[in-house]
């Protein structure tokens, strides 16, 4: 997100990359998506549902700062009332690698990663409860999104083992604080009462 990028087209898809990651919203969805499945709440909070073109099931999400910050960004580019002109796929494919490259990124990307990375990092991570990220991504069943669950366990148990390894040999008792003798009669700053229960 912070690399800067001077080519045009280069700079708006990874905008649309960006958009999808802060939403959750598929190429296709983004593809389909259109004014007036946005709508403000009492609260001035931006939301935007619409029904997947995938499974017909409704997504209802928050749009928060960034994604409406790009949003606004293109405003002035629409031709009718759809929110972007999104490239066709073998074109942000392409565009993908160009990325990749610049950010020093060593993995194909794909726009579908963006989606997993809205249903990993954006939500469950964050602690958003299972069945609200079921409902914003527009899962018919919560058994799809527990697998994005299990990727973040999965996530969390290799950042741990890597952070186990790194620090292993960095930190540990120091020599003089080793020996057991010296807490058998330690003193946990209770007093003594032997004598509480006698008769």
């Amino acid at each position: 997100m912070s690399k800067p990028i001077q080519e045009k087209f280069l700079c708006y898809v990874r905008d649309l990359f960006v958009f999808s990651t802060f939403t959750g919203i598929s190429y296709i969805d983004l593809r389909n998506l259109r004014e007036d499945h946005f709508y403000r709440t009492e609260d001035s909070k931006l939301w935007v549902r619409f029904n997947r073109q995938k499974t017909k099931s409704e997504c209802i999400i928050q749009v928060l700062d960034l994604p409406q910050q790009i949003m606004d960004k293109y405003k002035e580019q629409r031709v009718d009332d759809r929110i972007f002109k999104v490239p066709a796929r073998s074109a942000l494919t392409a565009n993908f690698k160009k990325l990749a490259e610049r950010c020093d990124i060593d993995k194909r990307i794909t726009f579908h990663m963006a989606r997993h990375n809205f249903g990993s990092l954006i939500t469950l991570s964050q602690g958003v409860p299972l069945e609200s990220v079921c409902k914003m991504m527009g899962h018919k069943d919560i058994s799809t999104t527990q697998l994005y669950a299990k990727l973040t366990r999965q996530k969390v148990n290799e950042d741990i083992k890597r952070i186990s390894t790194s620090i292993k040999a960095k930190y540990e008792i120091p020599e003089w604080n080793r020996d057991s003798d010296n807490v058998k009669n330690i003193h946990y700053g209770q007093r003594e009462q032997d004598n509480q229960y006698s008769d």
